[in-house]
């Protein structure tokens, strides 16, 4: 999710930066904690980090909003290392991409970060267990959670704008006006993304089973 600069107001974006610092702070112990434990972890990071990079670097501008529709990767990204560390893998991705190629802005990382790389990564790594308990395959389940992960990214994003922009307006009015101009493009590119999701896990399962254990993908264990 990438709101630019100026969209939210000042306190709005100071207020959703100051909620999502705890969950950087949790997630950079926790990736110390792991590091330490398991010398493959910083590189599968930073593969997961080009990977969620590249996919959300494929905009499609919203008119109205503020912002631009495109795959998020934080439900692959978090079927894959934790939704833990998909706050770092999303951390690093929105800051690059707002560095270098302005999409979105510094004073909204915050609150970009809550949508995409918190709600988004939660929300994917939630789906993908809760289907993998229930008896579904790798691949339906990482359907599941690419599917959740990305229209919760959107839904959050909608939130935000609507409790900050809404002035003497209802905010649920605002909220539905922001949804519904993402519906359009979002609807298909969720279910695309998905498709994307379950055929990566998939392939990683077919093609390196031994890493199946290893990442969490044959239970339901590891949450970070």
């Amino acid at each position: 999710m990438h709101l630019a600069d100026g969209v939210l107001p000042l306190d709005w974006a100071v207020l959703f930066t100051t909620s999502a610092a705890p969950f950087v702070l949790i997630a950079l112990r926790l990736m110390r904690r792991r590091g330490q434990a398991d010398f493959r972890l910083k590189p599968l990071l930073a593969m997961v980090a080009a990977a969620v990079f590249l996919l959300s670097a494929m905009p499609i501008p919203v008119p109205f909003v503020g912002t631009c529709s495109h795959p998020c990767g934080t439900g692959l990204a978090a079927i894959l290392v934790g939704p833990w560390m998909t706050v770092v893998v999303a951390l690093v991705a929105l800051l690059l991409q707002a560095l270098f190629l302005g999409h979105g802005g510094l004073t909204t990382l915050g609150a970009d970060l809550l949508s995409m790389g918190i709600a988004g990564g939660f929300a994917g790594w939630l789906a993908f267990r809760l289907f993998r308990r229930a008896g579904a395959s790798l691949a339906v389940a990482a359907f599941a959670g690419g599917l959740l992960s990305d229209w919760c990214t959107y839904a959050v994003t909608a939130g935000e704008l609507a409790v900050a922009i809404h002035g003497a307006r209802p905010i649920s009015q605002v909220f539905g006006t922001v949804a519904l101009a993402f519906v359009p493009v979002q609807l298909p590119l969720g279910i695309l993304e998905a498709a994307l999701t379950g055929g990566a896990v998939a392939f990683v399962a077919r093609r390196r089973p031994d890493l199946v254990p290893c990442l969490g993908l044959d239970s339901v264990g590891r949450t970070a």
